[in-house]
């Protein structure tokens, strides 16, 4: 594959990728949603190799449930290049939590997209939040644009970050003017809330190269240009559209903003996020 036509800054950080396997070492849970390809730590860093990027944050994968050991895995062979975001149950204990903060981890994922079945019971979302405030963790919320709304009151009640990925997962067709856009802009300007202008495969209708995508998170970054982050969301789980090449992806990033947009949002807004 190509290299990109666009050369992202130096400690670029890809805030939103995921590590499946290898399923030899790090075995998936039964309940999974789906069954993925291996793709491990060394897939990630060729991909890095090419596209220039040096800093990662690994979202912990849905197939591996709550055992975040390929995750944490990654972290320690990045030379402190790398981050994570977790998943949890009440099992874990502070000692656990200390453990996966050792290990690298600054926040825990909530997933609210229904087709993944894993919603969580929200007494366990607020017992999480309160959880995880001492350590200067944050939420990282994953819902569909439906759930904008349902959620707003729930989300303006958080005092510590939080973030939403994937532009909230909007649908390109419905415009900017959109209600569950609009709600997501009025979070966005909350200054504990923090939007990942990631997924533009998944917000597009038209499909590759997802220039309709393009105008949300262009609104996202003009509305918080200090709490925006980016990601590839490689190895790109259940796509909307097929994604020929994540290079693809990274030159649009010069389709959404100057230069200092994408300085804040490549190097300083995720090094003050996830504490690179």
């Amino acid at each position: 594959m190509a290299a990109p036509n666009y050369l992202p800054p130096a400690n670029a950080c890809d805030a939103h990728c995921h590590i499946w396997g290898p399923v030899a070492r790090f075995p998936f849970v039964e309940n999974r949603p789906f069954t993925p390809p291996d793709r491990g730590k060394e897939d990630l860093a060729a991909l890095y190799a090419r596209l220039g990027v040096t800093r990662s944050v690994i979202v912990q994968a849905i197939v591996h449930g709550t055992d975040n050991r390929a995750m944490l895995d990654a972290i320690a062979s990045s030379g402190g290049r790398y981050r994570g975001v977790a998943l949890i149950d009440d099992s874990f204990d502070e000692k656990a939590l200390q453990a996966l903060h050792a290990g690298g981890v600054r926040g825990v994922r909530f997933g609210f997209v229904r087709h993944l079945k894993a919603r969580p019971d929200m007494d366990f979302f607020r017992r999480t939040v309160a959880r995880i405030a001492p350590l200067g963790w944050h939420a990282q919320i994953h819902l569909d644009a439906a759930d904008l709304l349902e959620l707003r009151d729930e989300l303006h009640a958080l005092r510590i970050p939080f973030v939403i990925d994937h532009m909230g997962r909007v649908d390109a067709a419905g415009g900017v003017e959109q209600p569950a856009f609009r709600a997501l802009l009025e979070m966005a300007r909350r200054e504990n809330c923090w939007v990942k202008v990631s997924g533009a495969d998944r917000v597009s209708t038209a499909g590759p190269p997802f220039h309709d995508a393009l105008p949300f998170a262009r609104a996202l970054i003009a509305t918080a240009p200090d709490r925006v982050v980016w990601g590839t969301d490689f190895p790109h789980s259940n796509p909307r559209h097929p994604i020929a090449d994540d290079a693809n992806l990274l030159d649009l990033l010069p389709l959404m903003g100057d230069e200092a947009d994408l300085q804040r949002l490549l190097v300083g807004n995720p090094a003050r996020l996830y504490g690179f």
